[in-house]
């Protein structure tokens, strides 16, 4: 009896162990969301986390059923899951949707068994499900910390190089072309370095996204390439140094679809003339 006892024992350690040796650990330093729990029995095979990212996800349909996305940016983390075996896509789907709205979230597409957008407040959520894994977006929409200035010396040795540059740290209320305090850094560094290089003249040209008519972009574009130009000479630049010119929405750099792309469109270049 007691070999037995001590055979069975070794069998019951012996399936411990291997219980043990098949549960998945998570990959190093990732961890669950506050927000959301995971499926019983999944493990994190990658996670990002990013002080400021963005991330598309749809939102809504089109006319023909095609889901429309949104450009979110703001606070970013994202998961890898790997479910246990014998899970079903919908079995995930159903317990993300139904969590979700137990927790306050708002679903705004759903696109079963497959994804889920939500949001609660300036959160937003997306559930990318394939059943045996699944990915987990989360974006806390905010603004970007500014953190690099153009100073005389980079705008200066970016003209010599390339002849124009695009600054984004001009900013203008919506719609007009009335200069907002935030935007005197960028436009005294414009001053000082025009200040030390007597030689240098510059055409200030604005341009915009295509939100509105071309013809409103048109003058608004031209507009603002005008109040910097007045902004400059009422800070001690020769107006014969300067120029304007409004290009409007037919010079864009970037997709007009999504809101990081308009953003990048609405820009004050300053080009050399030689």
């Amino acid at each position: 009896m007691k070999v037995i006892a001590r055979i069975l024992l070794a069998c019951v350690l012996l399936l411990a162990a291997s219980f043990a040796l098949a549960q998945e650990e998570d990959a190093e330093g990732c961890k669950d969301s506050p927000l959301i729990t995971r499926m019983p029995g999944s493990a994190i095979h990658g996670c990002d986390n990013k002080e400021f990212e963005q991330a598309e996800m749809p939102t809504g349909k089109d006319a023909d059923g095609n889901p429309v996305n949104k450009t979110f940016e703001g606070e970013y983390h994202s998961w890898d899951y790997g479910n246990r075996d014998g899970v079903s896509e919908i079995q995930v789907f159903r317990n993300f949707e139904t969590a979700l709205k137990q927790g306050g979230f708002s679903i705004v597409y759903e696109q079963s068994p497959g994804i889920i957008t939500a949001h609660k407040g300036d959160t937003w959520y997306m559930l990318d499900n394939r059943g045996s894994f699944y990915y987990q977006t989360i974006v806390t929409v905010k603004e970007m910390k500014q953190e690099v200035t153009a100073d005389a010396s980079s705008i200066s040795d970016e003209l010599n190089k390339s002849g124009h540059i695009a600054l984004y740290g001009i900013h203008f209320e919506p719609g007009k072309a009335a200069i907002l305090p935030d935007s005197e850094t960028v436009l005294s560094e414009i001053a000082k370095m025009m200040q030390q290089d007597p030689s240098v003249k510059l055409s200030v040209e604005g341009h915009t996204d295509n939100v509105g008519s071309a013809a409103s972009n048109q003058a608004l574009s031209e507009k603002r390439a005008q109040a910097v130009v007045a902004w400059l000479t009422g800070h001690g630049v020769d107006a014969s140094r300067l120029q304007a010119k409004g290009w409007g929405q037919s010079k864009p750099v970037a997709d007009n679809s999504t809101d990081d792309g308009k953003a990048k469109n609405r820009r004050v270049e300053l080009v050399k003339i030689s």
